[in-house]
């Protein structure tokens, strides 16, 4: 694959780069180390360094040329409050954090691409390195939005990207439309009475009332939503008494939906609210659900997209760049940028072999190097096809 040479020699350094961050993983909004860290590589060669955006967040400004054009390229870098069980050398420091979904990877990826345009200065306008803190739940996007992330750096597009452990190394996905789904969270509360656990005709036992719950809001995907739309309803947590022989007082469930589109983003909540309620109703129960919806969907601009995609294949060769594999039901916050600038968003492949074949999210997962001489050189690529030199 055709891996631009001079971003090809950076690959040792960048994986020192990827590994530091991996060892020291911060979580949304105190990556403060991991911001210091990546404004000072910028400022070294010769970028325009911009931070406290979004509290942590960095913009590098690299300008070439007199043409006005401007591209916005983004990476995240918060991690998960999650433990790491890879048993790496390099692996996380901080008990309860790691870098579980390769933001490490994508700040890296970013900043070998700053490294090798500030070098070469191969295009004609601005681009604008942005590296947002609080993706994973954070809304880290939107906060940088909301704090004049646009206004003060103008992108007549803006592109990101995300590792995909389950496509092979060497090949990228990317679609017009939907990539990703919104991502909303539900909180219920179920009220009954509690009481000795040896006279349950005594109580009102909110568990018994909880999983009749739990069961019910699996049916509104199975017998409401239209079999070709997609949606997702997982209950997550499950919280309730603290001793084997009380029944308790009361039942918490969290959990989160995922649609991909608005009106069966609006059924969903619509009936999940009713079965809820009706379902405690029908045991003598009170209910609460309290749903709040976050990320909408990930949206491709059609033409962005197909742009990202020419630049990608530039990279890794005709024909391993993917156009017609369906969205996934992950969340992503990138959406918030592509509702304010035109853009698109890629995959790229991480898995080869044993290695970068664990899911995103999960304690064995670590991102696999090798992508980053690659994601770098797309991400180079791009900025050189969209501002090209007169």
């Amino acid at each position: 694959m055709p891996v631009i040479n001079r971003i090809a020699d950076l690959q040792p350094e960048m994986q020192g780069w990827r590994r530091d961050f991996h060892q020291n993983p911060e979580l949304r909004f105190e990556e403060h180390r991991t911001a210091a860290r990546v404004a000072e590589l910028l400022a070294s060669w010769g970028l325009e360094v911009h931070t406290g955006i979004a509290k942590t967040g960095v913009v590098g400004v690299l300008r070439a040329g007199s043409g006005g054009r401007t591209i916005g390229l983004r990476a995240d870098m918060d991690a998960l409050p999650m433990q790491e069980e890879t048993g790496l050398p390099y692996a996380s420091r901080t008990p309860g954090k790691m870098h579980a979904c390769g933001h490490d990877g994508h700040t890296t990826m970013l900043l070998g691409a700053a490294k090798y345009l500030a070098e070469t200065r191969n295009f004609d306008g601005t681009v604008h390195f942005i590296f947002q803190p609080g993706e994973e739940g954070g809304a880290g996007a939107r906060v940088m939005m909301e704090e004049g992330l646009f206004t003060r750096f103008p992108c007549d597009a803006v592109y990101g990207l995300h590792n995909d452990p389950t496509l092979p190394l060497g090949e990228a996905d990317i679609r017009d439309g939907v990539m990703m789904a919104a991502s909303d969270r539900f909180y219920i509360t179920i009220r009954g009475q509690g009481g000795h656990a040896s006279r349950p005709h005594a109580c009102l036992d909110p568990i018994v009332v909880g999983a009749q719950v739990v069961t019910a809001l699996q049916t509104i995907v199975a017998r409401r939503v239209d079999p070709l739309e997609s949606a997702v309803i997982s209950v997550t947590q499950f919280h309730a008494g603290t001793a084997e022989n009380v029944i308790p007082d009361e039942a918490k469930l969290v959990g989160t939906v995922r649609t991909l589109a608005p009106g069966v983003q609006d059924l969903v909540e619509t009936a999940m609210r009713r079965v809820v309620e009706t379902t405690a109703a029908a045991h003598d129960a009170v209910a609460e659900i309290t749903y709040r919806r976050g990320y909408p969907p990930t949206v491709n601009h059609a033409e962005q997209a197909r742009r990202a995609a020419r630049a990608a294949e530039t990279v890794l060769g005709n024909g391993r760049v993917r156009r017609d594999m369906p969205p996934v039901m992950g969340g992503e916050d990138f959406a918030f940028m592509l509702l304010d600038r035109p853009g698109a968003y890629i995959k790229l492949g991480q898995a080869d072999g044993a290695r970068g074949a664990k899911d995103v999210h999960t304690t064995g997962y670590d991102f696999n190097d090798d992508l980053l001489p690659i994601g770098a050189s797309f991400f180079a690529s791009l900025v050189e096809q969209e501002l090209p030199r007169p």
